[in-house]
């Protein structure tokens, strides 16, 4: 017991040091990407420090395999150059046996990045938005979705137009029980459009059976209406600007990810990115155990035997081999051609089953 909390204490310290020292690096360079990316007066260092550490957390937790990949390394190298691993194992202890206390430390790090860190980066990264927004004047959209239905805002140096509409199709070009509100660029509403439906064109919006009240110029808006058989809006919005608006599924926390779906379904998108995400993100602590148990198979003989660059060279490829992996099943699973579940599972449950018997063959057989 004792020596399992040993391993499990160096291998938290050599993620902590590895984590540190790519924590500095990052940090650097999004520091200069950000100062490249804003290129005005109104972003200096100080502007760019507070970007940029708005972005680190969403960065580092991208890294979290690869960090353990190289925390384990770290780990069985310092053990194998003292000889630790050669008294463990002469103890009676097998290579299996070593390796429970750095893979349940891996696990719970991977349980602790879902259940805390995710919804920290999720904020970050909302806030990055704001600020980045802020920073670059940007008159794009806005969207949300709630329980009233789906939400849009797009700009335009003549003001806002916010649109509500009940629900709408799968792409995002046809909105239906919608309604339009005009904003000029102090705020104040100017008009209120209500239509049955709403269809995207190149440069505006085609809306069917509306009806328009003029708000600024009437004390009775409903004396002054009109309506219409056909009436356009113009727009500067595209398909797929408004899919996008819609936000990455890493900037909604875990916790609201699933009402979020059920929001998006009931407002007629597909959530098919995000119930794949949700997925992936549940998987995640497999993933690093699979890093681990990678790791650990190339690196836990003893350095007297030799080629260590080639044997910390190999589990470096494979444990991005099995991230690569990892990502193209999210994307065929994003695009409907695999199940979710398989996406989301299989490979971290492939990288683990490899793995062990790697272990198995060269350290136990």
């Amino acid at each position: 017991m004792k020596l399992d909390l040993y391993f499990a204490r160096r291998f938290l310290w050599s993620f902590l040091l590895v984590g540190s020292v790519f924590f500095g690096i990052v940090f650097l360079i999004d520091l200069v990407e950000q100062l490249r990316k804003f290129d005005t007066e109104a972003v200096g260092i100080v502007e760019g420090t507070e970007l940029a550490l708005l972005n680190i957390p969403s960065s580092l937790y991208r890294m979290l395999p690869l960090l353990i990949t190289l925390t384990t390394i770290t780990l069985f190298l310092s053990l194998s150059r003292t000889s630790e691993m050669v008294v463990t194992r002469a103890s009676g202890r097998s290579a299996i046996r070593s390796l429970v206390a750095p893979t349940l430390t891996a696990f719970m790090i991977g349980v602790l990045g879902v259940m805390a860190i995710n919804p920290i980066v999720a904020a970050t990264t909302k806030q990055y938005e704001v600020v980045a927004g802020r920073y670059s004047n940007s008159g794009g959209s806005i969207s949300s979705v709630s329980a009233e239905g789906l939400w849009l805002r797009q700009g335009s140096s003549d003001g806002q137009v916010v649109i509500q509409a009940e629900r709408a199709n799968l792409d995002g070009t046809r909105f239906f029980d919608v309604t339009f509100y005009g904003l000029d660029t102090e705020g104040t509403a100017k008009y209120r459009i209500k239509a049955s439906e709403a269809l995207l064109t190149p440069g505006a919006w085609v809306l069917s059976k509306a009806k328009r009240w003029v708000l600024s110029e009437t004390e009775n808006p409903e004396t002054s209406a009109e309506e219409y058989a056909k009436l356009e809006v113009p727009s500067t919005l595209t398909r797929d600007q408004i899919r996008d608006s819609f936000g990455t599924p890493d900037a909604i926390p875990i916790w609201e990810l699933p009402e979020f779906i059920r929001q998006l379904d009931g407002a007629g998108f597909s959530a098919l990115q995000h119930r794949v995400w949700l997925q992936m993100e549940l998987a995640n602590p497999l993933l690093l155990v699979a890093m681990v148990l990678i790791s650990a198979g190339f690196t836990m003989r003893h350095t007297r035997f030799g080629r260590t660059g080639i044997m910390v060279l190999s589990a470096v490829l494979l444990g991005f081999g099995i991230y690569f992996l990892r990502n193209f099943a999210q994307v065929l699973g994003e695009n409907g051609q695999i199940p979710i579940l398989v996406a989301a599972w299989a490979p971290p449950l492939a990288g683990i089953f490899l793995s062990l018997g790697l272990l198995l063959h060269t350290e136990d057989g």
